[in-house]
């Protein structure tokens, strides 16, 4: 059985909706680095549309109270 953190926003290391520091959390990474990544792709990508998805995670994930 998988003890495996849900995802779910973080209350406590966001910079816009925690969406970042939820998925860093889950996975044991530098929310910091997974930010710089996730600008970076969006930026250099034109097939990446960057705020959409961070719009869409932002609905679909859970705030960490609430998980």
């Amino acid at each position: 059985m998988s003890s495996a953190r849900p995802f779910s926003r973080s209350r406590s290391d966001r910079m816009i909706a925690g969406v970042m520091g939820g998925i860093a959390r889950r996975f044991g990474w530098s929310s910091n680095v997974l930010r710089v990544v996730f600008v970076l792709v969006s930026i250099l990508s034109a097939a990446f549309p960057g705020i959409i998805v961070y719009l869409i995670l932002w609905l679909l994930m859970p705030d960490e109270g609430r998980a």
